[in-house]
C-alpha cells in the first residue's frame, strides 16, 4: 500500500476545541507563549508542534542546566542554560553542534530595548506615539520591517536611523522644515 492515509480529514484537529480559552492563561491573547530561542531549527519545529497541538507544558520554575548544574534553564524542553549553549555553540535542547541558532540572546534583546527607550525619550510626542504604535503592532503578530546595514546595525521603519544621534539630527531637520513652511504660509 502506497500513498497517504486512506481517508483525508476535512478539518484540522484543534486541541481543546470545545473549551473556551481564557485570555490571561498561558497561550492566550494577553499572555502569549515566549519566543523560542537558543535551539536549532529541528528542535524549534518540535516545540512549535507541541504548542500547536496542545502538548506544550511550560516550566513553572527554572530547571537545572545539565552542564553547569545551576538553575538557569528558563525555557521548557531546554537542557542547557543560554550561557552554556552559547559558549559551546550547541542547541540548548538536543546539544547538537550547529552553525545557526534560532532566536536572539537575552542581552541582545535588552540592549535593543534600552536603545528604543532612549529613542522614545528623546523623540517628539508625535514620533514617540508612532514608535509605540509600531512596537505594539509588532507584538500582536505582524512584524515590523528592519534591515541590517553594512556595519551590522538594524535600520528600518521602526527606527529609521543608524544611531540615536542621526535620529535626533533627522528630527531637528524635520522641525526646521516645518518652521520654514509655517513662515511661508503666514507671509
Amino acid at each position: 500500500m502506497s500513498g497517504g492515509q486512506k481517508h483525508q480529514n476535512k478539518h484540522a484537529w484543534k486541541p481543546d476545541a470545545n473549551r473556551k480559552k481564557n485570555d490571561t492563561e498561558l497561550g492566550g491573547r494577553l499572555k502569549p507563549f515566549s519566543e523560542i530561542t537558543g535551539v536549532c531549527s529541528r528542535c524549534r519545529d518540535q516545540i512549535q508542534w507541541k504548542r500547536k497541538y496542545g502538548k506544550y507544558k511550560a516550566l513553572i520554575e527554572p530547571a537545572k542546566c545539565q552542564r553547569c548544574s545551576k538553575r538557569n534553564v528558563r525555557q521548557a524542553y531546554h537542557n542547557l542554560c543560554s550561557g552554556c549553549a552559547k559558549d559551546l555553540n550547541v542547541c540548548a535542547k538536543c546539544s547538537c553542534h550547529v552553525e545557526r541558532i534560532i532566536g536572539r540572546d537575552l542581552s541582545e534583546v535588552e540592549a535593543e530595548k534600552k536603545t528604543l527607550e532612549e529613542a522614545i525619550k528623546n523623540a517628539r510626542e508625535r514620533d514617540r506615539r508612532a514608535l509605540l504604535r509600531a512596537m505594539n503592532k509588532g507584538k500582536t503578530g505582524t512584524s515590523v520591517k528592519t534591515t541590517i546595514n553594512e556595519e551590522g546595525k538594524k535600520v528600518g521603519e521602526l527606527f529609521p536611523a543608524e544611531s540615536l544621534d542621526e535620529y535626533a539630527e533627522l528630527n531637528r531637520e524635520d522641525e526646521d522644515e516645518d518652521d520654514d513652511n509655517e513662515d511661508q504660509i503666514c507671509n
